[in-house]
């Protein structure tokens, strides 16, 4: 009697346990489940976020005590019940009304012409060919390693010939490009926009802008919303400059209307914390608003990378 054995085909799937189960030190389990921290990296977590939030928390304290108090060894580490009384003094002295809108403007301004010419400028030095390319990217390198503060008497000579002391516009101008903002792009983009796209937007006919406009600027989207915000912080926090050109009884800034409270033979050092805390709630309040978008931008520019 003859016994014949017939072979599985080579593309049969083999059945699935009786059980049901899979095997927990399994490869595929591994790559498709979701991490979990454990209790270290939460008490690891919660001590960086108390030590972040710490200086914030004790300028508040300082904004609601007074100087013979924040004197005293050791410091207050508690609220007073000055702290409200405070906020209303700074508020009216520094006329921080009229600086919170002159330094929206500013901010604003700046930021969004900073992340559209620096979208620009990143394309054309990522995936476009031209003479010069890479001499002319050494030199924008090389600007960010020019100290600001050699440029202040350059500048401050051509705003006093134009007649633009005082005025927003002596602030904004300055800061309407900015050399990281060009490279950063440059590097999102050589990873994030591939070739081929560029090249079947010119096989459909579309013009430089019209790939700039359909092809860029959606590619691009997470990194200038993290760019606007970095730039946006970056001017609304802008000290020396707006000092130099702007005054706190005319144009001022945040930051020149609360170094104004500073004044006098014995500072009031609550007033003064408590401008600095007024002129660092917008900020906070941005990031409590955006602070999940950019985050989203971020990797989700990560996994196109």
């Amino acid at each position: 009697m003859t016994t014949t054995i017939t072979k599985p085909p080579a593309d049969a799937v083999p059945e699935p346990p009786k059980n049901g189960r899979r095997r927990r030190g399994s490869k595929a389990a591994r790559a498709g489940g979701q991490h979990h921290a454990g209790p270290v990296a939460y008490i690891i977590l919660i001590a960086f976020t108390l030590i972040a939030l710490f200086p914030l928390f004790w300028t508040a304290v300082a904004a609601s005590r007074d100087n013979a108090r924040l004197a005293e060894t050791p410091p207050p580490f508690w609220f007073g019940a000055n702290l409200f009384d405070k906020l209303e003094v700074a508020w009216s002295d520094a006329n921080l009304g009229e600086a919170f809108l002159n330094t929206t403007i500013v901010a604003g301004v700046s930021s969004l012409t900073i992340v559209f010419l620096s979208t620009i400028a990143g394309f054309a030095f990522a995936k476009l060919r031209f003479r010069g390319r890479g001499a002319l990217m050494l030199i924008v390198i090389g600007t960010m390693m020019v100290p600001p503060q050699l440029q202040v008497i350059p500048l401050y000579m051509m705003v006093a010939k134009l007649d633009w002391t005082d005025q927003l516009q002596a602030v904004i101008l300055p800061s309407l490009v900015s050399a990281f903002g060009v490279f950063f792009m440059r590097q999102y983009l050589l990873q994030a926009l591939p070739d081929e796209i560029i090249e079947a937007a010119r096989v459909d006919g579309a013009s430089s802008w019209r790939v700039i406009w359909h092809v860029v600027f959606p590619a691009a989207r997470p990194a200038m919303a993290v760019l606007g915000m970095l730039m946006f912080v970056q001017t609304w926090n802008d000290f020396l400059w707006p000092f130099l050109v702007l005054t706190q009884l005319g144009n001022p800034t945040v930051q020149v209307a609360v170094a104004g409270l500073g004044r006098g033979y014995t500072p009031d050092q609550a007033l003064i914390m408590a401008g600095a805390l007024l002129s660092t709630l917008p900020l906070l309040l941005v990031f409590a608003i955006f602070g999940k978008q950019i985050v989203g931008g971020i990797m989700q520019g990560a996994v196109k990378g």
